[in-house]
């Protein structure tokens, strides 16, 4: 779980080689080096007023009833100070800036089954950074310490667009991840990163809740190579209750990512009491069968008492097991289950002759028999980007 690391405690990690529960070591030693180097990068035109991490957004427009921003659809009407729901956007002499760029309170390397995602590149490694700030409020957060603060309470590192770059080739990633809290909140730095990270031929990738605006994904997308969406729920209303968001937005970013071209993949936290409904799930699988996704790897994961809903149980097996059952049924071809060490449906299997294609022990490949990107015994394409 990503978490809070102070300047102080990031340098030490570096220097006592402690940095496994927030960066490595590496990381730490190299990112040290930036801290006091990014002045020359500062945002184009921050406010003084604000703080040196600001950029004006690119999409918002003025209203009436004041400046609206137009990224995701909460699509805030702030007036003069007002903070977006997100935290990471306010309104400085009638524009609409960010206050999360080039800030990040969270760095980490990691092995990219971590996003999750099963088929692309496997056994790489993913730069993976975050600011503070989400544009939902879920109630289920595993990481609120973050997601549910302003990048103005967390202890942020310097680290601006074209670092970010060289922070991952240094380390020897081949892709950067924006993941954690929700990288739409950020959507000014992510983007201005990807362009750096593409240019670099490095790969991007978008962990989030999916719940953007159209024009700016599209525009996102001419830089994102993959992407790992939280589908989290098929019911409106669960979707106000539970995270403070809405459904169809999401269907809708999934679509997009596909005629993109963005490698996808889904997964689906399973909330006793509130996501776990046999018939729910299935109306689900079938949207996305009938939808063009059936060859789309879709993970169910289970639930860990967090937050706001400490008092409920962890997701029992058997309602996982279930799920990926309904998941197959309706024709998905690659599922998985999640937070389950030691689950035979960490695997991959071929979906013709049914024999392991990659075998997994957490986020750990322990075989792969893909070749060429297909099944070495049968010869059935997986789909996936593998190589």
């Amino acid at each position: 779980m990503a978490r809070k690391i102070s300047k102080r405690d990031f340098l030490r990690y570096s220097i006592l080689g402690l940095g496994a529960t927030a960066v490595s070591s590496g990381t730490a030693r190299t990112l040290a080096k930036g801290m006091i180097n990014s002045e020359s990068e500062a945002a184009a035109g921050p406010v003084a007023d604000l703080g040196k991490y600001t950029h004006e957004s690119p999409y918002y427009i003025q209203t009436a009833r004041g400046v609206k921003c137009q990224i995701c659809p909460n699509n805030c009407v702030l007036k003069e100070g007002q903070e977006t729901l997100c935290r990471t956007h306010v309104v400085k002499d009638g524009k609409l800036y960010s206050i999360a760029y080039g800030n990040p309170c969270s760095v980490h390397v990691d092995p990219i089954e971590k996003k999750p995602l099963f088929h692309y590149l496997p056994s790489s490694h993913s730069f993976s950074i975050a600011t503070a700030g989400c544009t939902f409020a879920c109630l289920n957060c595993q990481n609120w310490e973050i997601s549910q603060e302003s990048p103005r309470k967390t202890a942020n590192i310097d680290l601006m667009p074209s670092k970010v770059m060289e922070e991952a080739v240094q380390n020897g990633c081949r892709s950067v991840a924006y993941t954690y809290a929700e990288p739409i909140a950020f959507y000014e730095y992510m983007y201005d990163s990807a362009r750096f990270v593409r240019a670099r031929g490095l790969k991007n990738i978008l962990v989030s809740n999916g719940f953007i605006n159209e024009k700016p994904l599209r525009d996102l997308c001419k830089y994102l190579d993959a992407s790992s969406i939280n589908l989290k729920g098929f019911n409106e209303e669960i979707y106000e209750k539970l995270n403070g968001g809405s459904l169809q937005p999401v269907l809708n970013s999934l679509k997009i990512l596909k005629e993109e071209g963005v490698w996808l993949e889904i997964i689906n936290l399973v909330v006793p009491g509130w996501t776990d409904k046999p018939d729910m799930i299935t109306e689900m699988c079938d949207w996305l069968a009938k939808s063009g996704f059936q060859d789309t790897p879709l993970s169910f994961s289970r639930f860990f008492p967090l937050y706001k809903l400490k008092d409920l149980p962890y997701t029992p097996i058997d309602i996982l097991e279930k799920a990926r059952e309904i998941a197959l049924k309706a024709g998905i071809k690659f599922v998985y289950i999640g937070n389950v060490p030691g689950s035979s449906a960490e695997n991959t299997y071929c979906p013709n002759c049914k024999k392991v294609v990659i075998e997994r022990k957490g986020f750990t490949i322990l075989n792969n028999y893909i070749k060429d990107s297909a099944c070495k015994y049968c010869g059935t394409k997986i789909p996936g980007v593998w190589n």
